[in-house]
Parts: C-alpha cells; structure tokens; sequence
C-alpha cells in the first residue's frame, strides 16, 4: 500500500495562495488521486480529484481557485489554492485510489484506499 505524506498548509490570510504538496512511497504511484477536507464540526468532503485519464474534478466551491496536478515522475500530487477563502480553512488531506476514475457524479471517499495524515490550512479573514 502506498504512503502518502502531505505538506504546504499553513495560516494565510483571505485572498492569499497556498501549494499543497503530496508525496507517494512504498507502491505505485496511482492514476487516481483526490485531495479531500473536513472542517471542524463538518464531515470531510472532496475538493479535486485527477484520473488516470488526465481528467480533474473540482467541487463547486473550489472551482476556479483551486487547481489539481501531478507529477508522475516525482510521485508527487499538488493543490495550488488561490484566492482563499475563511470557509477553506480545514485539515486537507490526500488520497490515493486503486481505481482508475470516480463513477459519476463525483469522487467519493470509498475510492481511495490510501489516505495521507492531512497538513492544516487556516484562513483568516
């Protein structure tokens, strides 16, 4: 099973940018990666994903803000997070799938089969 080790969180201000990084060992690097969140006191929900095929999810909240990109030969997942928002802050984790895709509509946490520690992002505004 593939390990994955998070980093790049940290305390920003509103409208400042941050670059999520995750790094896999131990297995293959998988073709269908997702970055995930949970808030305090909320359930964690997905926020981007990519597939094998090439092809990124984001959720509606994220849209436009957020980007999603891989490295394959780094083993290497990356959210960059622009113009962030208080509502972004929360423990953002990364996740690793034997899968190849997400089945319509979205991502769910039942893909993936590796999960990383989570790396804390604070916005204050």
């Amino acid at each position: 099973q593939v390990q994955l080790v998070e980093s790049g969180g940290g305390s920003v201000q509103a409208g400042d940018s941050l670059r999520l990084s995750c790094i896999a060992s131990g297995g293959t690097f998988s073709s269908y990666v997702g970055w995930f969140r949970q808030a305090p006191g909320k359930e964690r929900e997905v926020v981007s994903a990519v597939n094998w095929f090439g092809s990124t999810y984001y959720a509606d909240s994220v849209k436009g803000r957020f980007t999603i990109s891989r490295d394959n030969a780094q083993k290497t997942v990356y959210l960059q997070m622009n113009s962030l928002k208080a509502e972004d802050t929360a423990v953002y984790y990364c996740a690793a799938s034997l899968r190849t895709s997400w089945r319509w509509p979205s991502p769910v946490e039942t893909d993936f089969n590796s999960w990383g520690q989570g790396t804390q992002v604070t916005v204050s505004s």
